[in-house]
């Protein structure tokens, strides 16, 4: 599955620190499925980054696709 894929499955996601001092993302999917993701907290930030530009390009496409 792509990122351009549409789904129906759905999730639950929970972020939050971990008792080792790691960064855990946590998805709940249907049929039971749960996939914890640990990050350091340096991965944490990156991953961040990404999420927050990712975030201004959809905007731009959002803003572009007004525009028409």
């Amino acid at each position: 599955m792509g990122i351009n894929k549409p789904s129906d499955i759905a999730a639950n996601l929970q972020i939050g620190p971990t008792d080792a001092g790691m960064v855990r993302i946590f998805v709940e999917a249907e049929g039971g499925i749960e996939l914890p993701l640990d990050f350091d907290p340096e991965e944490a930030d990156e991953i961040a980054e990404e999420l927050r530009a990712a975030a201004e390009a959809a905007r731009a496409m959002q803003a572009g696709s007004k525009k028409r």
